[in-house]
């Protein structure tokens, strides 16, 4: 779909697993809060204006408990904002679906469906998971996140089930998205690290409960899986990205790198 960034090694480094494991969840939910927000003041109606607006600040709010906790893992004194805004794109550990242009209604709509359902699955394992600050992030995550599958939920029934033209945009960007979710489900030696502290996501569980929580909406939409997406995406969690990525970071940080130290 696009040119990448030059990529990462092939083998993720586990001298912190924890950090690491933290700056993944926490760029996801930054890189696509600040997606959502791009509709603010665009939204095809007011409630859906404000409800989009609602759900970046919730993926933001997210992302900045997430790096906070980063941070202190790290003990380097970073803190959330000088995560979020002074890495580069090479650093940035977000699954590439996130980083995709907002594209039209239909297109956000795909994609926060794909990604809510996944999200919520992650928060509900970590819940319970051994380490007590981000079981707190996670049960508080929970409930946002619960509304936000409600939310894409109902909106990719009603495109999908709606007119020709709706189902026929839903479909294209299903289609151009699939093969972006295996991404998403992809354990490495981070994941095996954080495991040993209590800190368990199960990928493979995880994906099937995704598939079935998936493919329940999409047949009240009328959609279909792509029978042929092409090969999986890959390359997010080391350092590999999209060509627009990096065009994002350059607008989401400006006013940051511009005033270094500002406060307001």
């Amino acid at each position: 779909m696009s040119a990448t960034s030059p990529a990462g090694p092939r083998s993720t480094s586990v001298e912190n697993p924890l950090f690491e494991f933290l700056v993944r969840l926490g760029d996801d939910r930054l890189v696509i809060g600040h997606r959502m927000a791009e509709w603010c003041g665009h939204g095809p109606i007011l409630e859906e204006d404000i409800a989009l607006a609602n759900i970046a600040l919730d993926y933001t709010g997210q992302a900045s408990a997430l790096l906070a906790l980063a941070g202190d893992v790290e003990g380097k004194g970073r803190s959330d904002d000088a995560l979020a805004y002074f890495r580069d794109e090479t650093q940035f550990r977000n699954a590439q679906i996130t980083e995709l242009p907002i594209g039209d209604f239909g297109f956000t709509i795909v994609r926060q469906f794909l990604f809510d359902c996944y999200s919520v699955l992650v928060w509900e394992a970590l819940a319970s998971c051994g380490h007590a600050t981000l079981a707190g992030i996670a049960a508080k995550a929970i409930k946002e996140d619960t509304y936000h599958v409600r939310h894409s939920s109902e909106w990719m029934r009603k495109l999908g089930d709606g007119t020709a033209e709706s189902h026929a945009r839903v479909q294209a960007s299903l289609d151009a998205l699939w093969r972006y979710t295996g991404e998403l489900f992809e354990r490495d030696a981070v994941d095996d690290a954080v495991a040993a502290l209590g800190i368990i996501v199960p990928h493979d569980a995880l994906a099937a409960r995704w598939r079935s929580l998936v493919d329940g909406v999409l047949r009240e939409a009328t959609l279909v899986v792509p029978a042929a997406p092409g090969p999986m995406v890959t390359g997010g969690r080391r350092g590999r990205h999209t060509e627009h990525l990096g065009h994002m970071l350059a607008e989401m940080q400006i006013v940051a790198r511009s005033h270094p130290g500002a406060s307001w």
